[in-house]
């Protein structure tokens, strides 16, 4: 991962970050130290240090270790456990494995890929078609995996 530039947010623009995150605004306590680290292939907002938020075509989106802390209720895909070793190796998600997605989910939005028995984050990423689309389908991909378990981003350092 390329680091270009490491600043504290502006509160104008920590408000913004905080207002489109929605559900996800408690990754932003008001007591941390709210930095932004402008980096390839994503900038991030770190939270203490840590990578929490991650701005994907300035769209912010929480990162897989912030998505460990939470319940996911909404932009969620949820993938049958056979496709868990194809997610921990950053591939992309085909419709065959998925067994569950949010009904809201259109094309474009970014989306957090669960596991069905645990409920736990494999990988971010875009979706490709629309949530009930995903389900009906048996054959294509579905998501393209921006972000996974072990990938740069995952393993970065404070």
């Amino acid at each position: 991962m390329k680091i270009k530039k490491r600043y504290h947010l502006q509160k104008k623009k920590l408000k913004q970050i905080t207002r489109e995150l929605g559900d996800y605004a408690i990754l932003l306590p008001s007591q941390a130290t709210i930095e932004m680290l402008e980096a390839e292939p994503y900038p991030m907002v770190l939270v203490d240090g840590q990578p929490h938020i991650m701005l994907v075509d300035d769209k912010p989106f929480p990162t897989l270790k912030a998505a460990l802390t939470m319940d996911i209720k909404s932009k969620y895909v949820v993938v049958d456990m056979g496709a868990v070793r194809f997610m921990a190796n950053g591939a992309d998600v085909m419709s065959p494995g998925i067994v569950d997605a949010d009904p809201e989910l259109v094309k474009g939005d970014v989306v957090v890929v669960v596991d069905e028995t645990h409920r736990k984050p494999l990988a971010v990423g875009i979706s490709l078609i629309d949530g009930p689309e995903m389900v009906e389908n048996d054959k294509g991909k579905a998501v393209k995996t921006i972000h996974f378990i072990g990938d740069p981003i995952w393993d970065m350092e404070p």
